[in-house]
This record gives C-alpha cells, structure tokens and sequence, in this order.
C-alpha cells in the first residue's frame, strides 16, 4: 500500500474473516490472488496452510470444520482451481460443513477479452455451494465476506465467494469492521413433535435413522433413552460427517452399504422417524434392486429441520413420550482393558485383521478419519468400545477425500491424535495431502489397507450381475502392475514409513506412529 491508512479490498476482505472468527486459511493460490496473499502476509493471527493441489485444500478445509466446529476459509485460483477442489466440495456439502471458499477471478474489465484462465466461475460454484457470492467493490467487501460467514455456519454449509483481482487490490474505505452474529436456530415444530411422538406410541416397529447433529455424544444418550422406553430401535445413516463414539459413549450401528442388507436391517419397520437424516436410498441404482431401502408402505416422520434446534426437539419428544432424565452415560459402552500382544492377530494381514489391530491401538481422545472403502468395512462395528473417539467418513461418495480430511483435522485439533484408515486407490487421488502433513508437521497416523485394486468395483461388478471379465476389465480394477511403493511416495512427500505384512509387525508400528510427534505412514499389506 502506498500509505499507512490506506486499504484496499482484500485487507479488508481478510479482515472480515478475522473479526469472524476465522483463523486458518488452506490455500493453493495463483496470480490474481496476489493482493489476497499479500494481506494475509500481514495479519500473523491467520494461519495459512499450502496443498498443493486443490482437492488437499477443500478436503482439508472440511476436516477442520468438522472438529473445530466454525468454517476456515479456503483460496482457490479462478475457475480451474475452484474445478480441481468441487469433488471435495461435494463431500463437504453433503456433510453440512461450514466453509467459505475465496475463489480469485480476473479483473472485472479483463473479463471481456476471455483470456486463456477466464470461465463461468459462478456456474461452476453454485452445484457445490449453499451460498454464492461475487466481491462487487472494494468497500462492500467485507460485508459481503462476513455474509458469507453468517451463511456458512447459520445453515450449515459452503458459502463461496469469487473475488476479482480488481476488487481486491481497489483502494478501499478505511473503517470499522461490523461482524454478523451466528443466526440462531429455529424453534421445532411442537405440533410435529407431539405428533411424532403419537406415531411412535402406536402399534408395530418404529425405526430411529439419525444422522448430522443426532450422532454427538448428548443427543445419542437422549435417543438411546428414548428408543428403550418406547421399543424403537436407532440406527445412523451409512455416511455421516463425525459420530462421537467409543467407551463410555453409546454404541450406534449404521445402516449397511450394500442394499439388500439395508432393506433386510430395515424390513418390517412401520415407520421411520428421520432425525437429522435424510430417507434412506440406496447408492446406486442396480438392476432388480429397490431404490428405497424401506417398505414403501412405511411412514417416514421428520422430527426436525436443519435450521431447528435438533436439542430441544428432542428434549420435546422425550418430554412428549414420558422419558426420564438419565444419566449421560445411560447405555454406553464400558470401558475396556487395553489388549494385550498377545490377544491381536499376529499372523499374515488381511482386512479384518487390520481393522482389529487398528480398532483395538486407538489412542484415546483420537480422531478416525475412514476412507477404507470396503477392506475397512469392520473397523466401525470392531471399534465401538475402542477408546473415546471421533469417527470422521467420506459423506458424499466422492473418493478422495481421507487423507485431507485427516490433515485438516489435525490442524483443528493440535493435541490429539489422528488415525486415517486409508484405501490405496482412494489415496492416490489426493497424496499431495501427505506433503501438507509433513510441512505443518501434524499428528496423523495414515494405514494404507494395500490390496493393490479397486476392491469396491470389482464388489459393484458383481452388484450389477457381471462376475466374469476378461483382460480390459481386470486392468481397469487393478493396479498391481506396477504395485504402488508406499514407502517411497511417502518418504518423497517428506513423511516417515514403513511397511507391515503381519499382525504383530503392524501393532508394533502402531504402537511407535501412535504415541510420537508427526505424521507416520503405514502400508498394511492385505
């Protein structure tokens, strides 16, 4: 800047974010973003963290949100990049995460001659975003920054603002910064409570499906007490953004994956009360298969809506059904002895092994970070009195999204540690994550369940009635000419590992990853 009172509209858009609260920024910037990477520069009480590819930066983003429970923002260069970081910008929707994305745009007068970079930056944002925004003057735009903060955390979701470069580095109004207060949640419907509560007191099986805000630790007490008094059973959605879990915590199951097991865990239900959930569909669509996992017959009751206070919804439902206050830890998982060497597989690794040394070594107070797709599909059920935890999971199907989630998560979380149950193929799609782990030097213990294939597919396949194929379909599934060297990848993205083919070999490893400084990697070989 060219004087000391002098401003321009990227300070002030840093500031807004600041005075919201907003203290991490992930970023993979380019040229029109300049004056953006300038103002951050000076305002230390930022921190910003490179990816260096933009699914790292939104997955990461998300992760962070996910266990700070506030949105950092993310900067993204022009249409491209914003591009490069939507496939986890879709999972972070479908989570409810608030984020605010600051995509960089040429300036406004340039936008007419197309230049090489220039594109639809708008129509690219707005599948992926729960609000969007575009930086319309240098004065405005901290309003407009602090807008999109009230929106990303009042619904929740993924605010987006595009910032052209002429805006940010316009000469700007110095003055006072106005923040917006959080939009508090509505009150719930009494009357669709109380009738709720009259459908769950009637005749046949009521099923519980929760998911969002419903899989914290105090909802999941009250629904557990509820479910008891009036015989209903709970399950969580398949996919969900963070379950607070392990000993001491009450033990919830999710609805399975694979449809037929779905409709089986769901057949016979009258009705379905969705708290915090979506009406459960499957996946995919398969021939001869349901896409509705319920009896159509069922009824399906919302008991509250996104922007309604999930807590006095349910305080109101108990209160409506005669359920007495309990304990917090009514129902909870006990407390379990750490197993001894000798009680885990020792022998060759296969994936329910693996899950089972993973889930039995848990730190406490660890944060699971799940994108095993399916080798890891025991983990969840082998780890409900592991030792408290969060369980973090890809919530949109949109692969790749493990590795950041877990970088993100440690920066929001610097004093506990993070576990990544990582699938190879899955892995590959955001490795740079593994770099931004070792620059920031973060706590992350990444397994990589290596079965050097697209297990999932090969599963799909046979889904849709194909269980012979030749050559080309093989080569499509498979990457094991040539086997990826996990050790070598992560030691070129300066991240220490080593490699386990035995049960006893992966818990020693475990054992050092999880109780020293850093990030550790290792390849489960299954």
């Amino acid at each position: 800047m060219s004087g000391e009172n002098e401003t321009n509209g990227a300070e002030r858009l840093c500031d807004s974010l600041i005075a919201q609260g907003v203290d991490t920024c992930f970023a993979n910037p380019g040229t029109s973003e300049m004056h953006f990477v300038g103002a951050l520069d000076r305002r230390p009480e930022m921190r910003c963290v490179l990816g260096l590819f933009e699914g790292v930066v939104t997955g990461a983003a998300d992760g962070y949100a996910r266990m700070a429970d506030k949105p950092a923002a993310t900067l993204l260069h022009t249409g491209p990049g914003l591009a490069n970081g939507l496939a986890n910008l879709h999972n972070a929707k479908r989570a409810r995460t608030p984020l605010i994305n600051v995509v960089g745009d040429h300036a406004t007068y340039h936008l007419k001659y197309e230049a090489p970079l220039a594109s639809d930056i708008d129509s690219l944002a707005r599948p992926m975003s729960n609000w969007l925004g575009r930086a319309s003057h240098p004065d405005k735009v901290a309003a407009q920054a602090a807008e999109a903060w009230q929106a990303a955390v009042s619904t929740p979701g993924v605010a987006t603002l595009v910032l052209p470069a002429d805006i940010a580095w316009g000469r700007a109004e110095p003055g006072p910064i106005v923040p917006l207060e959080r939009i508090a949640p509505k009150r719930p419907d009494e009357g669709r409570v109380r009738a709720v509560a009259r459908e769950m007191e009637k005749p046949g099986r009521t099923v519980l499906l929760i998911g969002g805000r419903a899989v914290r630790e105090g909802p999941l007490a009250l629904i557990a007490a509820i479910a008891e008094k009036t015989g209903a059973d709970f399950v969580a959605e398949t996919f969900n953004a963070r379950i607070e879990r392990g000993a001491g915590r009450v033990p919830v199951a999710k609805l399975p994956y694979p449809v037929d097991d779905a409709v089986a865990h769901l057949a016979g239900a009258e009705r379905l009360v969705l708290i915090d959930a979506r009406p459960p569909v499957g996946f995919f669509a398969y021939p001869d298969k349901p896409s509705l996992l319920h009896d159509p017959a069922a009824s399906l009751h919302g008991l509250v809506e996104a922007d309604e206070d999930l807590g006095e919804a349910l305080a109101l439902l108990a209160e409506f059904l005669g359920v007495e206050a309990r304990r917090a830890d009514a129902g909870a998982a006990p407390a379990v002895a750490r197993p001894e060497a000798a009680d885990l597989p020792r022998g060759p690794l296969d994936a329910q092994a693996t899950c089972a040394i993973v889930a039995a070594l848990l730190p406490e107070n660890a944060i699971v970070c799940d994108e095993s797709v399916s080798a890891g599909g025991t983990f969840f059920p082998a780890s409900h009195v592991s030792p408290r935890h969060d369980y973090l999971q890809i919530t949109g199907g949109s692969i790749g999204i493990g590795l950041p989630l877990g970088a993100g998560a440690a920066v929001a979380c610097p004093d506990r540690r993070v576990v990544c149950l990582q699938a190879d193929g899955s892995a590959m799609y955001t490795i740079q994550a593994l770099w931004t782990q070792a620059r920031e030097r973060l706590d992350v213990t990444t397994v990589i369940l290596s079965n050097r294939r697209y297990a999932i597919l090969e599963h799909e396949m046979r889904n849709v009635g194909i269980r012979d194929y030749g050559e080309n379909a093989r080569r499509m599934l498979r990457f094991d000419d040539p086997a990826l060297d996990w050790l070598a990848l992560a030691r070129g993205h300066g991240v220490e590992a080593a490699r386990a083919e035995t049960g006893a070999a992966l818990a020693d490893l475990l054992r050092t990853a999880n109780s020293r400084k850093g990030p550790f990697l290792i390849e489960a070989v299954i």
